[in-house]
């Protein structure tokens, strides 16, 4: 089924907070099924909101190439199947056949003796500073059920953040409002010229400086490239990604390691800077910039990029949540979102897709094709939890999930070669990559000619 006629309310809220004109919505049309499952929250409508308003920048980006404006956009048909296939990505990845582990055993709820903590131990570094935190006799489920259960939430939580590590107290009621989109700066100087784009390539010849991780920011930079861009990954040596998660994020795009603290390395980054057009970055408030890497720093050197930076609490100047480190996980658990999606026993829930992952994903994309359609020299913010704020306060369901009604992922799954293996992967609402990632870091820190 194709919805015309009409502007699809979320649509319209999304494009608004990227500062489009709410009339060219009405541009976008739905069709199909992507009831990702029952539940409290209207994640269905954030799905294809941020990707419709992803699709919508795309357009506009193409038609400026082409020597017009988002007046010039023919109508758009997003299918509801393939946006809620790339939703959950990470659940339909085979690595040569295998099933990644989405979850490590350590990461969960766990009852405290005032409620419940959510915990986030993926990686081997946060897992280890659990363990240290908590005393734990041995890195077991049991070990931390026992260490929790006598202690309020809020100790584990500041216990567990004390020493490097990722818990949450479960709150029972939402987090304060925050902004879907915040602008930090308007340069007012131009970024180079870029020319008439491919057709359905609106990003061609776009230079992305990727410095991001895990879901959210890698989500953002994966649809760039499946547009055109050029895009570079650049991560630390010593912060190892895993496998798992760049296979499934790694595909357009290119991936190698630098260390901005050694001289060689950050004359390296420098020059790649200078041939960026848009940087894109994925860390807490604070941490790059020590390195003369925030928005404003980058905006100042380089008054013609497009900078989007993304973190997971959000930003208010860096208040004492913004400087935390955060998963989509998280941020449910701190944000209110977990206690609403509780079942009738009272253990808190979880969305049925890391759609606070994957919605900023696509709205950041969104936003870096709109600054780029607006001649770039801008910088944009976005967080996990202002798109947890929009999904509980402002997104309304446009109508109830129907029996039987889920969506069917199979005409959207495809089959890749890469570094990893053959992958089997969710194809991108916008498109097919060219190839499968590559492994993680092994690429040159160098762009593509052209």
């Amino acid at each position: 089924m194709v919805i015309t006629g009409e502007r699809d309310a979320g649509t319209v809220q999304a494009w608004e907070a990227l500062g489009g004109a709410p009339d060219a919505v009405g541009r976008v049309r739905y069709r199909g099924v992507g009831n990702l499952a029952d539940g409290p929250l209207p994640v269905r409508e954030l799905a294809r909101a941020t990707v419709g308003a992803c699709a919508l920048a795309a357009a506009e980006l193409a038609a400026v190439r082409a020597g017009g404006g988002v007046d010039d956009v023919a109508p758009l048909v997003v299918d509801e199947g393939a946006v809620a296939t790339a939703f959950v990505s990470e659940r339909h990845l085979r690595v040569a056949g295998r099933t990644p582990v989405t979850f490590a055993p350590l990461s969960g709820f766990w009852r405290a003796a005032d409620g419940w903590v959510r915990t986030h131990a993926n990686y081997p570094h946060h897992e280890a500073a659990l363990v240290r935190a908590l005393a734990l006799p041995s890195a077991t489920p049991d070990a931390v059920r026992a260490a929790v259960a006598g202690r309020t939430a809020v100790e584990v939580q500041e216990l567990v953040y004390g020493a490097g590590g990722l818990a949450v107290a479960v709150t029972g009621e939402y987090g304060e409002p925050q902004p879907l989109v915040e602008a930090v700066r308007e340069s007012g100087a131009r970024g180079r010229p870029l020319g008439a784009a491919p057709a359905g390539r609106p990003a061609a010849r776009v230079r992305v400086l990727d410095l991001t991780r895990v879901i959210a920011g890698p989500v953002a930079t994966r649809t760039l490239g499946v547009l055109g861009a050029d895009v570079l990954r650049i991560d630390p040596p010593a912060l190892p990604e895993a496998d798992d998660a760049y296979a499934d994020t790694g595909f357009g795009k290119r991936s190698a390691r630098l260390d901005l603290a050694v001289a060689g390395d950050r004359a390296v980054f420098e020059e790649l800077l200078a041939g960026a057009d848009v940087v894109v970055t994925g860390y807490r408030p604070g941490a790059l910039e020590r390195y003369g890497l925030g928005a404003r720093e980058l905006l100042e050197r380089w008054p013609g990029l497009v900078v989007a930076e993304l973190c997971a609490w959000g930003w208010r100047e860096w208040g004492p949540w913004a400087g935390r480190r955060g998963f989509d996980s998280l941020v449910q658990a701190g944000y209110g979102i977990a206690a609403r999606c509780a079942g009738a026993d009272g253990v808190p829930g979880v969305l049925p897709a890391q759609a606070l992952d994957h919605g900023t994903g696509y709205l950041v994309a969104a936003g870096v094709l709109r600054a780029l359609a607006q001649g770039g020299g801008r910088g944009l913010r976005f967080s996990l939890a202002g798109t947890g704020s929009w999904l509980v306060r402002d997104l309304s369901p446009a109508g109830a999930a129907q029996p039987g009604r889920g969506y069917a992922a199979g005409p959207f799954l495809r089959e890749a070669p890469s570094g990893y293996g053959v992958l089997r992967h969710a194809a991108s609402p916008f498109g097919e990559w060219a190839v499968g990632p590559s492994r993680w870091g092994t690429d040159r820190a160098v762009w593509l000619p052209g």
